[in-house]
């Protein structure tokens, strides 16, 4: 199972590299089929379980405030443990590491479709979530450890195609599941399909060596404190009316002082949690950024519009997915592009920038909608965003990777997807927020200018005797401005994402692009 590592290639070399993976695998083929499999797997777990909340909330015993907790355990679980990827990768294994995951992430989702009241759920979904959290950075790193350096654009164009993907079909295929089977479903799914991607993982996955240091248990606690108290806040925000409580002040001091207190540990400790190296390089700290903002645009955008096209625009939940499938076409072919031309040496600043700017301009044309859009409006939107995210998201990760040290890949993964993971929470958080306020402003705007014109088809004198007609043609009156207040929160919520989007542009300025390597062509190696 074990190839022989090359040295390492860092991008900066003037005498020509060879151009072979780290480490050689048996069939790299089967071995990207069987990453990509254990990593959409996991990452449709993240957005599969939405819909089928109320289903889960009546057979578990749980209350509309309680279920949640559903998603929030398994989001609290997998952001506190994906931090320690680099050091167990190293301690362990990534071959190790990575078949454990898999398996453990099989028997938490059969044990999840079994659970059979609301605690023995939120237990087994946090099982879930610390045996899924370590397969998306080692699902990157193996990948890239088994591929050609010339190749490596291209095999980060597949891994990202899958990542972004999942989330959209997620919603999908829970729906589905939950619609003509059992919901279930959504968690027994994953058992045939871990299955399938633990043997073809157990047959190729390469050894990479061990690499042992001490835990950073003070850092550990300092991050993992930090982002539950995060999760908490943006969780509970919505119920206890955010910072007029209390309560919000206090998980905000929670997080403020273990951040500050990390930082110090992080730049003094003898072996920190993470690498120092990675806070060195500069398109690396970039790249942190642009994946939080590429979370909050990407997850908060999809979580505001199946709500919306299902109860503003009365489109059911399986041609709600239908609808939001296309840009995931849009992503598949920008990523493939964007590939084809970092090969050949266009500045990746130059895609970034391309993508950032079709992001922000499909959530302009999403702020221009109205309760009349038709579905060409919705797909248009949907093509340009996908095609926006795919010139972000892979630029980005090959600029990340292309100047970090090999050894650092697991590592670096790690953190990457955790601020992805905090950014999408954040997004959606403040997204769901703004909405509910601007919701309420816009109602009282909007019944400022109600008269006795709007409602002529009341006759006020008659309502003694009338009372039922009057009351429901009030009630229709009441029900169309709830409806234009939500449309309205919406649009507001589209401006806001394109502003995030257009914020991020001076960053890129920032970017070192170096000239690739060049390579002596292999008869070997994949």
């Amino acid at each position: 199972m074990a190839g022989a590592a090359v040295p390492a290639q860092d991008g900066s070399a003037a005498e020509p590299l060879r151009d072979v993976p780290r480490f050689a695998v048996g069939n790299h083929r089967l071995l990207v089929f069987g990453t990509m499999l254990a990593a959409l797997m996991q990452v449709l777990d993240s957005t599969i379980a939405n819909v089928a909340l109320p289903h889960m909330q009546s057979v578990l015993g749980a209350q509309p405030d309680t279920i949640t907790w559903v998603l929030t355990s398994y989001i609290i679980a997998s952001a506190v443990a994906l931090p320690t990827t680099g050091w167990l990768s190293g301690r362990i294994g990534a071959r190790r590491l990575f078949l454990l995951s898999t398996a453990g992430f099989v028997v938490a989702s059969m044990l999840c479709g079994m659970a059979w009241n609301l605690e023995v759920m939120v237990l087994f979904r946090c099982l879930q979530g610390v045996s899924g959290a370590f397969i998306l950075p080692l699902s990157q790193s193996s990948m890239l450890d088994a591929t050609k350096p010339s190749k490596q654009a291209t095999i980060m164009a597949v891994w990202s195609f899958g990542v972004i993907i999942g989330p959209i079909i997620g919603p999908v295929l829970g729906g589905y599941l939950t619609e003509y089977s059992n919901w279930r479903w959504i968690f027994y799914v994953n058992v045939p399909l871990g299955a399938l991607a633990f043997a073809i993982l157990y047959a190729q996955l390469p050894t990479a060596p061990k690499v042992k240091r001490p835990f950073d248990w003070t850092g550990f606690l300092l991050v993992a404190v930090a982002l539950t108290a995060l999760q908490m806040l943006l969780d509970r925000g919505h119920q206890i009316d955010w910072f007029h409580a209390t309560e919000s002040w206090i998980y905000v001091a929670i997080i403020a002082s273990c951040v500050w207190m990390a930082v110090i540990h992080f730049c003094t400790a003898l072996h920190p949690l993470f690498d120092r190296l990675l806070f060195a390089d500069l398109n690396y700290n970039i790249a942190l950024v642009f994946m939080v903002v590429t979370g909050i645009v990407m997850y908060a955008n999809m979580a505001l519009l199946p709500p919306m096209m299902q109860t503003l625009l009365g489109y059911n939940v399986i041609d709600t997915g239908m609808l939001l499938v296309p840009r995931s076409v849009g992503s598949l072919v920008s990523m493939q592009l964007a590939g084809w031309l970092v090969r050949r040496g266009v500045d990746a600043r130059i895609l970034v920038s391309l993508g950032t700017l079709l992001l922000a301009y499909s959530l302009y044309m999403m702020a221009g909608w109205s309760l009349d859009i038709g579905q060409h409006e919705i797909i248009v939107s949907g093509v340009i965003m996908g095609l926006g995210v795919g010139f972000v998201f892979l630029p980005i990760n090959v600029a990340a990777f292309t100047t970090l040290k090999p050894q650092l890949r697991a590592e670096g993964s790690s953190l990457l997807n955790l601020f992805r993971s905090v950014g999408s929470s954040i997004g959606i958080s403040i997204m769901t927020a703004l909405f509910a306020r601007n919701v309420q402003v816009s109602h009282s705007d909007l019944a400022q200018h109600v008269s006795g014109n709007v409602g002529g088809m009341i006759d006020l004198s008659t309502v003694d005797r009338y009372q039922s007609i009057a009351d429901a043609g009030l009630y229709m009156i009441d029900g169309e401005i709830n409806r234009q207040a939500a449309m309205i929160a919406y649009i507001d919520d589209f401006y806001l994402m394109m502003w995030f989007a257009l914020a991020t542009l001076p960053l890129i300025l920032f970017m070192k692009i170096k000239a690739g390597p060049r390579y002596v062509p292999e008869d070997t190696g994949h």
